[in-house]
């Protein structure tokens, strides 16, 4: 991504209701007054289900997942991790996680209470992994949940899997992002095998009031800052 059409950023963040959250460059968003380490979308299991299915992939995506998170744990020390739904990508999801995986979640949860919110892949609660499941998740003021446009003033929410394009360099560059307007906050999938929506889809208009866009989309090792005026369609 070209810093000509984009500023740097080691550090980002979003205001939202009162509260001041770091977007981290790992796609996860930490409000570091509660120590709440927010992650959408990690879809663990993505790629044993398209193996059942006939499309055969490498087998490593929830552990590549997991890595991700810890190293990103270990960086901000969280005492609650939240995943906003779609932690799983389907209902057996948690029965096919490896013993080396199981052991990770276990030890995430000795340092930090996990949390599960409902989604749409994953809507039933997981009972045979540590933390608790929830519908949703109020922090202070502000509602944290799986799919956008529930009611409350600010939200935190996953889902539509945002990601921003802009030209770069003599070529298009497609990167994951956060996007926000003040008012709701959709975070990037985190998952190793999941894409991305262009955020000028028309699935993100009812959501976000695009005159307030503020657009942070993930480098290798920075954020990037968007003006909306840069951003190209699919």
């Amino acid at each position: 991504m070209s810093a000509a059409n984009a500023t740097m950023q080691t550090e980002t963040v979003i205001a939202l209701g009162g509260v001041d959250f770091i977007a981290d460059v790992s796609g996860a968003l930490f409000d570091p007054a509660t120590r709440t380490l927010i992650v959408a979308d990690c879809h663990f299991e993505k790629g044993s289900a398209f193996t059942r299915l006939g499309h055969v992939l490498p087998p490593f995506d929830t552990r590549d997942t997991l890595i991700r998170l810890e190293a990103v744990a270990s960086r901000l020390r969280p005492k609650m991790i939240v995943s906003l739904g779609d932690g799983f990508h389907d209902r057996a999801a948690a029965l096919r996680l490896s013993e080396d995986d199981v052991a990770r979640l276990h030890a995430l949860a000795r340092i930090a209470d996990l949390v599960w919110i409902a989604g749409n892949h994953d809507p039933e609660a997981v009972t045979t992994l540590p933390g608790h499941s929830v519908m949703e998740l109020a922090l202070g003021g502000i509602m944290l949940r799986h799919e956008p446009g529930g009611a409350g003033d600010f939200e935190i929410a996953g889902h539509l899997h945002p990601a921003a394009k802009i030209a770069g360099r003599g070529r298009a560059v497609r990167r994951r992002c956060f996007v926000s307007d003040g008012r709701r906050c959709i975070l990037p999938a985190f998952g190793a095998y999941t894409g991305g929506l262009n955020i000028l889809d028309e699935a993100f208009a009812p959501f976000l009031a695009r005159e307030t866009w503020r657009i942070h989309a993930l480098g290798r090792e920075r954020l990037y800052g968007i003006a909306p005026a840069l951003l190209l369609n699919d």
